[in-house]
């Protein structure tokens, strides 16, 4: 796996685009914009809210790669899964390097029939065993979850 990020200088177009915004170029040939938080005190410093900040994009990755685990773990179970919607908490450290020191997720799956049973197993499968960010920033951070099972039709 690899990416590249780069840095655009600190010029702006026009008025437009920010002086802290990175671009990253993924392995798979995906692009992915980050910008940083407006700093009042130091604009140079700031980016203008123009995408995620990146450690907004590191507990999305989290979310994308847990909510992948728990859908297939419950399609292979053959459960009539329908939808997954994880929301993400956390909490950092206040000082450098600021660090997760604590993550929430909440599933909420829908599907006909999906026992609780099931999605309780598939998210502690994914916790405990596959998901590589979650485990990985489980060094750092306190880790829980708690879920929810909408019925459908």
């Amino acid at each position: 796996m690899e990416c590249t990020v780069s840095w655009g200088g600190p010029q702006t177009t026009a008025g437009q685009g920010s002086a802290m915004s990175f671009i990253a170029q993924t392995g798979s040939g995906h692009t992915l914009v980050m910008d940083g938080a407006p700093d009042a005190a130091k604009p140079e410093n700031g980016g203008a809210n123009l995408a995620p900040r990146p450690m907004e994009t590191v507990l999305a990755g989290t979310g994308g790669c847990t909510a992948y685990d728990v859908v297939l773990i419950l399609k292979r179970g053959r459960h009539d899964v329908r939808g997954c919607t994880v929301k993400l908490t956390s909490e950092r450290a206040q000082t450098d390097p600021k660090v997760f020191t604590k993550i929430h997720l909440h599933f909420v799956v829908t599907g006909h029939k999906v026992p609780a049973v099931a999605v309780e197993r598939a998210i502690a499968m994914s916790h405990d065993k596959y998901c590589s960010a979650t485990i990985m920033l489980g060094k750092t951070a306190e880790i829980t979850t708690s879920f929810e099972v909408l019925q459908a039709e």
